[in-house]
């Protein structure tokens, strides 16, 4: 999650600026209109453990936009071995210790009333058995100018396997012998391929691929797991997802790295627009769904195949691996980063 919004001057992981966000003010850029648009950040305090179901709220209403704010993963990558040029020490102590969510939405006549109905929906949130943390909703006033290009100084090409390395596309790199380049523009999509769950699936995708097979990718977000098993030696690859948007920009970015031959998206919930079955199915979404999905998951994969599961907190992580169990799979690997697991499972011999 190392990405730094200047705004808040803050550490940040953006889920997705917002293709549509970015191409107004690169169109403004360019016909020099001084005009920038004014954009309400509605900002959700929140725990780890809520953060998918609070972007899903968010999302839902309209949302142009995510940034995640973490300390856990500050503080982590602070104490980690990454290089830094420059760390702010105010970032070392956070004012909240949970998460906060930022959305952006354009201003509105009915922008009170989504705000409303983002209160009511975190709310709710403990019916489904989640921390919603202090679950406190805030607005502020941003311009398009102040964070439309400023957080790109901060996204430097990261290895985050064995060989996968996520390039920005604006971003040179000097490619050495065994690097599988993965060319990504964050403001486009959900994620940047540097968050815990990510780069545990990539990992695990390095380990069990092997050429000629086929891959499922459930909640593909913006395809960059889907990309890199492409990369990796998959002959087909399936991405899915609910949202319209995310199919839209895996089939983008899917171009960009020039595996739209391999990579087929399709629009769907789960496995419900997939009718055969594959080698390896990876799915980095919310534990609760995954124990959903694995209930069908016998249906989809060979014999022999992998199953690659993250998006799960610690605390879940028997919850998973139960379900996992129970539908015939023996448990062949469990990787923790920071507070989040990756569990990976395998049916049959």
């Amino acid at each position: 999650m190392i990405i730094i919004c200047l705004l808040n001057k803050q550490l940040c992981f953006f889920e997705g600026i917002g293709y549509n966000i970015l191409k107004k003010v690169i169109d403004k850029f360019i016909y020099r209109d001084v005009n920038y648009m004014k954009w309400i950040e509605v900002q959700v305090k929140t725990t780890a453990e809520a953060v998918e179901a609070v972007s899903n709220i968010l999302y839902d209403v309209g949302a142009g936009g995510l940034s995640i704010e973490d300390p856990n993963d500050i503080i982590a990558y602070a104490n980690s071995d990454e290089c830094w040029d420059y760390i702010d020490s105010s970032l070392l102590e956070p004012q909240y210790d949970g998460v906060i969510v930022k959305a952006y939405f354009p201003e509105s006549e009915d922008l009170i009333d989504k705000i409303e109905l983002i209160k009511q929906n975190v709310e709710m949130i403990p019916l489904y058995n989640l921390d919603k943390g202090l679950g406190e909703v805030t607005t502020s006033e941003v311009y398009e100018k102040d964070w439309a290009e400023a957080w790109k100084k901060y996204y430097k090409p990261k290895k985050i396997g064995e060989k996968i390395v996520v390039k920005p596309t604006w971003e040179d790199y000097i490619k050495e012998d065994d690097d599988i380049i993965l060319e990504l523009d964050p403001g486009m999509a959900f994620g940047t391929g540097t968050h815990e769950t990510t780069i545990m699936c990539i990992k695990q995708l390095e380990k069990y691929i092997r050429p000629g097979q086929t891959v499922f990718d459930i909640g593909c977000g913006s395809g960059i797991l889907s990309i890199a098993a492409a990369k990796l030696g998959a002959e087909r690859v399936v991405a899915v997802d609910f949202d319209e948007l995310a199919v839209k920009v895996t089939t983008e970015n899917a171009k960009i790295n020039s595996v739209e031959n391999i990579v087929e998206v399709r629009h769907g919930n789960l496995l419900n627009v997939v009718n055969e079955k594959s080698d390896v199915i990876v799915a980095n979404i919310l534990a609760e769904v995954i124990v959903v999905l694995t209930k069908d998951i016998t249906k989809f994969l060979k014999n022999g195949g992998i199953f690659i599961t993250s998006g799960i907190i610690l605390e879940k992580i028997d919850m998973v691996k139960k379900a996992i169990i129970e539908e015939g799979l023996s448990i062949i690997d469990t990787m923790t980063l920071g507070e989040w697991a990756c569990i990976v499972g395998k049916l049959g011999e």
